[in-house]
């Protein structure tokens, strides 16, 4: 489907909130793909019903990627608390009648910000998003049976890649760095995404829009 039938997709988002208990959208896709501005949209069409809470804020803090030795690979699977995340996924599906509160990534921080999402028992559908929603590795491969639906967001190589130096170099990072690191470990860990693309419940064709992540 692409993303030019957007109320269509809010339309199929929507309908997870008829399920008649908390439902989890993930949107997953490769680094630039765009599924961040996807989900903060769905997220704003759907309303005071829906809240973001993207996996990013299960980012390991940067004083603890050093001391692993991961600090270069920052943004790979072990660089994530996988454990956490799917700890916060069961506790946000388990009814109950408190608010759950999440973490945010602040990128102008570089760092997880925790406590910083309230899920409030208002919310009958949580958004999530991230790169290893559908990846298959050790502690990842259990979040697929958390999820109601998973769209995957799919964008050209070449405009996933422009938009992703880009965004680099928009949080700081010098040409050469942001060219670097966009084609460095962002591009392995995009392509541990993209292996994984098949088992979506949806494809998001992003090609041709303005949208960026």
């Amino acid at each position: 489907m692409r993303l030019a039938d957007f109320d269509v997709l809010v339309e199929r988002a929507r309908s997870l909130g008829r399920l008649g208990r908390r439902a989890v959208l993930g949107i997953a896709g490769p680094p630039g793909a765009g599924k961040s501005t996807l989900a903060a949209r769905v997220v704003g069409a759907l309303g005071d019903t829906c809240v973001l809470v993207p996996m990013d804020g299960f980012h390991l803090a940067q004083d603890e990627l050093v001391r692993l030795g991961r600090a270069a690979r920052k943004g790979a699977p072990d660089t994530f608390d996988v454990a956490g995340y799917l700890a916060l996924l069961v506790r946000m599906t388990t009814p109950g009648d408190d608010i759950v509160y999440a973490p945010e990534f602040r990128r102008e921080l570089d760092e997880p910000i925790a406590g910083a999402i309230a899920v409030a028992p208002a919310h009958s559908i949580v958004v999530t998003e991230g790169n290893y929603l559908l990846d298959d590795g050790e502690g990842w491969r259990e979040l697929r049976a958390l999820l109601d639906d998973v769209w995957y967001v799919a964008l050209g190589e070449h405009e996933r890649r422009r938009r992703l130096v880009a965004r680099h170099e928009s949080f700081g990072a010098s040409p050469e760095r942001a060219r670097s690191h966009a084609l460095g470990s962002d591009e392995r860990n995009a392509e541990r995404v993209r292996a994984r693309r098949f088992s979506a419940d949806l494809i998001v064709d992003c090609d041709g829009e303005q949208d960026d992540e």
